[in-house]
């Protein structure tokens, strides 16, 4: 989907919740707050989140309708709003402590030369964290995009996993009003070892 796509979704109804995702939550809940920036944060509601927790958070996103929703929530101005594609967005070199990109869906190669990149913005023990529709869903569980080729698997993320000390990389699931979805999952942390970047 183009970023106009995302921007009438957006204007015609909000998408999530205002809160959290609770696997999200779970594993950032006992983090000290540092920089971070939510990649593909949409109506921003994990920015927000964060940001309420004390971490100083960039939310990125390329609809430019899902940040003002953002930005219209209580707390928003502890959060900077970037309207971008994640794809040309960059940060410096070792200025973050988390990189958070829950549920963006991109074709290959782009979604692993993103996220290798996003490993070389962390600070030596930043943590990445990568959340998104597992490829078996379409299969079997609901919901989400039903195109093979954007979605995630534990051997399509293993690039980006060669890059951390990883805590997880899994399939995990996660319940809805519509049944159960299968989502994978990498959670880990940079090394002090250099990420050489893929050619």
């Amino acid at each position: 989907m183009q970023a106009a796509d995302w921007d009438a979704r957006y204007a015609a109804q909000q998408q999530w919740s205002g809160g959290p995702n609770a696997l999200v939550a779970e594993l950032l809940a006992d983090l000290a707050p540092g920089d971070a920036v939510d990649l593909a944060a949409g109506e921003g509601r994990h920015a927000l989140w964060l940001a309420g927790r004390g971490w100083r958070v960039t939310a990125v996103d390329f609809s430019a309708t899902g940040l003002a929703r953002g930005r219209a929530r209580p707390g928003a101005d502890r959060v900077t709003w970037v309207t971008a594609d994640v794809r040309a967005w960059d940060a410096a070199a070792g200025s973050l402590d988390l990189v958070l990109v829950a549920y963006l869906h991109l074709p290959e190669p782009e979604t692993t030369d993103l996220l290798c990149r996003a490993v070389g913005w962390l600070r030596t023990g930043g943590h990445l964290l990568v959340l998104g529709h597992d490829a078996d869903n379409v299969a079997h569980g609901v919901g989400g995009p039903q195109d093979p080729a954007i979605l995630y698997s534990v051997a399509r993320l293993a690039p980006v996993a060669g890059l951390l000390e990883v805590d997880r990389l899994e399939q995990v699931r996660r319940e809805s009003p519509a049944g159960t979805a299968l989502d994978t999952l990498l959670w880990g942390r940079r090394s002090g070892r250099p990420v050489v970047p893929r050619r």
